[in-house]
């Protein structure tokens, strides 16, 4: 299976029977109704999902990326919402295993690494989304301690993490911006308020909210990797990872859309035979199948490149661009092959509508991206 080791596919094959078993018999309901899945989260901890990017000695069931894009995927199948409820809890994981100090690693990945301890990043603010340069929550020094004072939103998860990785900036005054920028790990506390959950065109059950800081204080040792000025560097590593999860939740709304597109086809009939033998839905389906599989290789190319230690900026936002782009396409035409079935909110496939535009806006948007990729493709092909 993709060239996974042996403990490594048995996770997948885990995790895809808990989707089937467990997942998509409560999906529709639980995300019409906008609820939260505690018991599924348990099982995900059960399973030891929370702990997939904590290496030892924290953790216990790290495992390479290429495997964790396709536990992704698989758990996106069921409900892209549940790959949320761990996506930024894993990307704050890595960013902890590759830049922590000592004490940093151990005081929060062991309980990471269980779930015991959920974490989530916040870097969009109500006044900018991809120019985070341009942020103005700032933590100032107080004697051994930062003040801070700002807002972020859309921060999934935020009422259920107890951690989380906060961009902002310590030195305001900083040329150019990025070295004023520094990653706090905050934990919740006076100061700290979470102030609304905010609604979603999709997404459902798990929660996107406002966050506002007001003289909230924490230790001079909350500083990512114990250093100043080296956040946004930081996290741009980090990103990786989350464009790398992006585009694995891409491919599960794609890959359930073009599952379910395949078994509709069979059973409807018009005309005397079942509709993928007319030419205009047959070629849907190819279209579909072709580019989720084009997809996919993007992804694991990119996970590939970031487990052999190389940089993959560009190639994570390859894979987080046309995956997106992709599932969209292939969710609309899941759409179509159903018909009126296909608006219905008794099918699933109505919510893979929802869903998929969330893949193409999160974690940078996809005009985003292509900036990335071209400040990239120049910088490699120099003349």
């Amino acid at each position: 299976m993709f060239r996974l080791n042996d403990e490594e596919r048995a996770i997948v094959e885990v995790v895809a029977d808990f989707v089937d078993r467990e997942v998509r018999p409560v999906a529709r309901d639980l995300e019409h109704t906008d609820t939260y899945p505690e018991r599924l989260i348990e099982r995900m901890k059960e399973l030891g999902v929370y702990g997939l990017a904590v290496p030892e000695p924290y953790g216990e069931t790290a495992v390479s990326k290429r495997c964790y894009a396709l536990v992704t995927e698989e758990l996106a199948r069921g409900w892209m919402s549940l790959a949320g409820a761990f996506g930024g809890h894993t990307v704050v994981s890595h960013l902890i295993a590759t830049f922590g100090t000592e004490d940093q690693k151990e005081r929060y990945l062991p309980r990471m690494a269980t779930g015991e301890l959920r974490a989530t990043m916040a870097l969009t603010e109500p006044s900018g989304g991809s120019d985070l340069q341009a942020m103005t929550t700032a933590a100032r020094r107080e004697g051994d301690r930062y003040v801070i004072d700002g807002a972020k939103m859309w921060i999934t998860n935020a009422r259920r993490s107890g951690l989380i990785a906060l961009m902002c900036k310590t030195d305001p005054a900083a040329e150019p911006r990025h070295r004023g920028i520094s990653i706090l790990l905050v934990e919740k506390g006076p100061g700290l308020t979470v102030s609304r959950d905010l609604p979603k065109l999709g997404y459902k059950g798990v929660e996107s909210c406002e966050l506002s800081f007001s003289g909230y204080e924490t230790p001079l040792e909350a500083v990512l990797g114990g250093e100043e000025g080296r956040g946004f560097a930081q996290m741009m590593r980090g990103l990786e990872v989350g464009r790398i999860q992006v585009a694995s939740r891409a491919l599960g709304v794609g890959r359930a859309a073009l599952e379910d597109s395949l078994r509709y086809a069979q059973e409807r009939e018009a005309f005397g035979k079942p509709i993928w033998q007319h030419q205009s839905v047959g070629n849907y389906l190819a279209d579909m199948a072709t580019k989720l599989s084009a997809a996919r290789l993007l992804t694991l190319d990119a996970a590939d490149r970031l487990d052999a230690g190389e940089r993959c900026d560009m190639e994570a936002g390859m894979a987080k661009l046309y995956a997106s782009e992709a599932a969209m396409e292939i969710a609309l035409n899941a759409v179509r092959i159903h018909g009126a079935a296909g608006y219905s909110t008794e099918f699933d496939v109505e919510r893979y509508f929802r869903d998929a535009p969330l893949m193409i806006v999160g974690e940078g948007t996809n005009e985003i991206q292509r900036n990335v990729i071209v400040r990239q493709l120049i910088e490699r092909n120099r003349i």
